[in-house]
């Protein structure tokens, strides 16, 4: 309706203007005299636009939740015209008796005539004034009204299978979201000369779903990872540097073990006087640029980043470094920019700041000059909303920070930085990991556990599970070791990302390598097998290219119906998660998804073979198209997950 609204205004606005100038001129078009020519050239290019536009609406998968918010949305426009914002309920059915979706916005609305005008009206009558007023579409075969004013709507069959085939045709599209916004994600974040523990695990993995959920749905993305590579600790590490490698300038040291190398500089710290004021002048020696200390930054840096990458590579992960560095040029500025504006105040030489509805004030500069860590955030900020010019700026940060940081996002829209109507802040938060015990995860010794060999583990045990089948036996050398990989670090991913992230998690290998019940190990083994389908009945790509190009999908049996509009819900999912960011949902609908693949395999012949031969005897295409359409979601689930499905396994 909109692209057909601006072609009746494009076309009247070029009917009214004669001067071209007011149209706007090219380059192109300075060789053009006759204004006739210049507006049929123009008429034409902004009708091929709106085609264009046109064309990659269509590819877009449709919403049908929103698609339907829209038809019920005219519909009570029509049938209350007073009513300002009136409750727009839609959600799918629970059981098919329902239909297949539920337009539950009647009680809403007679609470609102109750209290705004006085009127005592049933849900069932408004309900069905609103079905009155449903206008023409393509998508509703019919409505019903039950109980006491529940409106059931009933989809149309060749509706959803012109969806499927539009599906199968152009691939899964991510929904239209409107304009193209820019999404700043800070995840990961550990910190230099520490090694990752298990508690970066979600940041990590969280926020690499989150960017490629944002990456898919034609976000402008970017990926910061907000290091720890600044700050007092540098100075006890340098002083220590400078003692065990004397000549570090001239050959690059040898640290093996840098938790080991901080260990020992942080006992030095601890227990020598000489070698803590040693380390103090190390830090205002790195803080004033001195190349040489700038050197033995670097290094220890380049260790740490080194250590970052494998985990990084392990588990696919893709980041731009941005550290409390980065933004240490910048912290000036913010102390003045808050005295200026007349939000500091003094508490014992410390310059702080208090933000109205927050208790704890930020600390901007320490008695002795230095800054802290919410100085370097409030830099951070600034640079992301004002210089980066983020629409959504995305922290994925334990929820043991969120005061904090909801400090900090309030001082930045005290300050005047961001409008909150405007510009979307965001703390995605979540809880800690929990060893089988209910307590935090920790080794047996009562360390932290390390994540590379938290990953280490999950492979060994992958590879354990893989010969208990005894796959090793079918699979060749290549196909076991992708499968390892595959299940190793989809199942650790998996198990984090299914737990709503706001929760504390127990961690299991046992139960994330169980391959029954919500796992990466049966997803990946379901879809695998979905995938085997076809091939077995030797029917390839380009075969099943043709069929979705010429086959009507066929939707008569009650599971081929069922699996076809939980197909479709994808779009709707993905939505969802793009509002709240809660990923668990996409998992559920995944499962969901295999689930109902299983009854509809289980009940539907795809492929019909003789009993007594074996041979093939016929192929149900419109069935195997239907296969091919939940493998290709379920594919691009599994890509926003970060997991990497195998054709073997």
């Amino acid at each position: 309706a909109f692209q057909e609204n601006e072609i009746k205004l494009l076309t009247a606005e070029i009917e009214r203007l004669k001067n071209f100038g007011c149209l706007g001129v090219s380059p192109s078009l300075e060789g053009l005299r006759d204004e006739n020519a210049k507006l049929k050239y123009r008429l034409n290019f902004l009708q091929k636009s709106l085609q264009e536009e046109r064309s990659k609406t269509v590819k877009s998968m449709i919403n049908i939740n929103s698609r339907l918010q829209e038809i019920f949305g005219v519909a009570i426009q029509a049938a209350y015209p007073d009513l300002e914002n009136p409750p727009l309920v839609v959600t799918p059915s629970q059981q098919p008796k329902f239909g297949d979706y539920q337009c539950n916005s009647a009680m809403g609305i007679t609470q609102i005539l109750l209290k705004t005008k006085e009127q005592k009206v049933s849900p069932r009558e408004i309900a069905e004034k609103i079905t009155k007023n449903i206008p023409a579409n393509d998508c509703i075969e019919k409505v019903e009204i039950a109980g006491p004013g529940f409106i059931n709507v009933h989809l149309r069959k060749d509706f959803v299978s012109k969806q499927l085939s539009s599906l199968l045709i152009n691939g899964v599209q991510p929904p239209a979201v409107g304009k193209r916004k820019k999404v700043v994600v800070d995840f990961s974040s550990p910190n230099i000369a520490k090694e990752m523990h298990v508690g970066h695990l979600r940041s990590t993995i969280i926020g690499e779903s989150m960017c490629r959920l944002f990456e898919f749905a034609g976000y402008d993305v970017l990926r910061l990872n907000h290091l720890g590579d600044w700050g007092t600790q540098f100075g006890m590490l340098i002083a220590h540097l400078q003692d065990k490698f004397p000549d570090y300038l001239t050959v690059s040291p040898p640290i093996g073990d840098l938790q080991a190398f901080y260990k020992e500089s942080k006992r030095r710290f601890d227990t020598e006087e000489e070698f803590k004021k040693r380390a103090y002048q190390c830090v205002v020696l790195l803080q004033s640029k001195n190349p040489d200390f700038i050197k033995a930054w670097e290094l220890i840096c380049d260790v740490s980043r080194k250590e970052f990458q494998k985990i990084y590579n392990c588990l696919d992960i893709t980041l731009i470094e941005r550290g409390e560095s980065f933004y240490h040029e910048m912290m000036k500025d913010i102390v003045k920019e808050f005295e200026d504006k007349g939000f500091v105040q003094v508490d014992d030489g410390r310059k702080i700041v208090f933000v109205p509805g927050f208790p704890v004030p930020l600390t901007i500069m320490k008695s002795d000059g230095g800054y802290t860590y919410d100085t370097s955030d409030l830099a951070a900020l600034k640079h992301r909303l004002c210089e980066e010019k983020a629409d959504i700026l995305i922290y994925v940060v334990d929820s043991g920070q969120s005061v904090h940081l909801q400090t900090v996002f309030a001082a930045g829209q005290m300050i005047g930085w961001y409008d909150p109507k405007v510009t979307r802040v965001a703390h995605a938060a979540f809880g800690v990991v929990l060893g089988e015990d209910k307590k935090k995860f920790k080794t047996r010794s009562g360390d932290t556990v390390r994540l590379i060999d938290l990953l280490e583990e999950g492979l060994k045990r992958a590879m354990d599970k893989l010969k208990d089948k005894e796959r090793d036996k079918v699979l060749t050398e290549d196909e076991l070791k992708a499968a390892q990989t595959s299940v190793a670090f989809g199942c650790i991913k998996y198990a984090d990302l299914s737990h709503n992230r706001l929760n504390d998690y127990v961690f299991s290998f046992d139960k994330m390598l169980d391959d029954r019940g919500n796992t990466a190990a049966y997803l990946l083994y379901a879809f695998t097998r979905i995938r085997a389908i076809a091939r077995l009945a030797n029917i390839d790509e380009q075969m099943l290219r043709k069929a979705a190009m010429e086959e009507v999908v066929i939707l008569d049996h009650e599971k081929e119906w069922k699996l076809g509009k939980c197909i479709l819900r994808f779009p709707e999912i993905l939505q969802k998660i793009l509002e709240d960011l809660l990923l668990h949902t996409l998992c559920d609908y995944l499962y969901e998804l295999a689930t109902t693949f299983t009854e509809f395999y289980d009940n539907c012949y795809c492929v019909e073979k003789d009993r007594q031969s074996g041979q093939i005897v016929k192929v149900n295409m419109w069935r195997l198209l239907l296969c091919e359409a939940t493998a290709t979601v379920m594919a691009k689930g599994f890509d926003i997950l970060g997991i990497k499905p195998v054709q073997r396994m």
